[in-house]
């Protein structure tokens, strides 16, 4: 998703816009349904456990080079973004290969696997938060990118569409693309069936319950005859319309925060226990710092309680309006269009 938003803002420029990516990770979804042209290469993580599965991933990383090669030849690249990922490694060796000049953008508190190969090599690395030890020249703080949309989008068009009343209060809960089972579980126990807030609540619940765990959300919210102000949702690729519609937001700490912070919405925060690095206990804690979320442990998390808090926040309007103004103080809705500078500026070093 960060580099579609920075793909938008090249094309918005006038640039011809590729993406590298495989066919089974969501690129191969999100790329062609946004309207841009994919390269497939095969390619895998690294199992580091796992000797024989290593060196098979490397194997295909090797092959993935030379085809990453071809592609970044046949379509005149000027220059190339690395975003992190399986193919980000095979890709940069062959921009780096053809001298095409390269660009970095990590959306996380540490460099993953990929960028930190290559960032010696890059033009420059742009960063989503600082980084103890990655300063100077090369390294530029941008934050993450975000859509334009969510910048951009209605909330009085977002709330008709999940038919949400105007004047009534909104709890969105996600918990990324294949959703998070511990937060959809307590979600349910919460406010549906004999849950302690599943009727005359006084909000409304938006729920993107993701592929995964959609089917026995469903299956749940059926087999209690149905909730009341719940609009259950599978998977929305863009976040704009629920983040308008919503007032809270209960979700996981990953790279949404940004999204969070870009559209100005409180937020309570369930960190996944076993991000590497504990990135997003880092970035709950980044919100709440500034007074833009509460934080629950993962361990924590039970239904009362998560009723209590909901219902707390959204029966204060004056606290709910503080968190929505420190969120949007943590926001860099510039972040595509900084990093959209940065690659035509390295393109205009090409000397092909």
């Amino acid at each position: 998703m960060p580099a579609l938003a920075v793909a938008d803002a090249l094309r918005a420029s006038g640039a011809d816009v590729s993406f590298l990516g495989t066919p089974e990770g969501p690129e191969g979804r999100l790329v062609p349904a946004a309207g841009y042209p994919i390269d497939y290469v095969r390619a895998r993580g690294i199992e580091r456990r796992s000797p024989l599965k290593a060196l098979r991933a490397g194997a295909l990383a090797a092959s993935a080079t030379v085809t990453a090669r071809s592609a970044i030849r046949e379509r005149h690249a000027d220059a190339l973004l690395g975003a992190g990922g399986y193919v980000a490694g095979p890709a940069g060796l062959a921009a780096l290969s053809l001298r095409v000049p390269l660009v970095l953008e990590e959306s996380d508190r540490h460099l993953g696997l990929a960028n930190r190969l290559l960032a010696r090599w890059a033009r420059r690395v742009c960063l989503a938060f600082p980084i103890a030890g990655r300063e100077g020249d090369r390294y530029l703080v941008t934050g993450r990118p975000v859509p334009a949309t969510i910048l951009a989008a209605d909330r009085p068009s977002a709330r008709e569409r999940f038919g949400i009343a105007q004047d009534e209060r909104c709890l969105l809960v996600f918990g990324g693309s294949q959703g998070a089972r511990s937060i959809n579980e307590c979600a349910l126990d919460a406010f549906v069936g004999d849950g302690p807030a599943a009727r005359d609540r006084g909000y409304h619940i938006l729920h993107i319950a993701g592929r995964r765990d959609y089917p026995q959300v469903r299956e749940r919210i059926d087999a209690a005859g149905g909730a009341e102000a719940y609009t259950l949702l599978e998977y929305e690729r863009d976040l704009s319309d629920p983040l308008a519609a919503s007032d809270l937001v209960l979700a996981r700490a990953g790279g949404s925060v940004f999204e969070l912070a870009a559209a100005g919405r409180a937020a309570i925060l369930v960190p996944y226990p076993y991000a590497t690095a504990r990135h997003q206990h880092a970035n709950a804690a980044w919100m709440a710092e500034a007074g833009a979320a509460e934080v629950i442990d993962d361990s924590d998390l039970e239904p009362r309680e998560l009723a209590l808090r909901v219902k707390t926040l959204l029966s204060d309007p004056e606290r709910l309006e503080a968190m929505a103004a420190a969120s949007r103080s943590l926001a860099r809705p510039d972040a595509a269009e900084r990093i959209a500078a940065e690659i035509r500026a390295a393109a205009r070093s090409f000397d092909r």
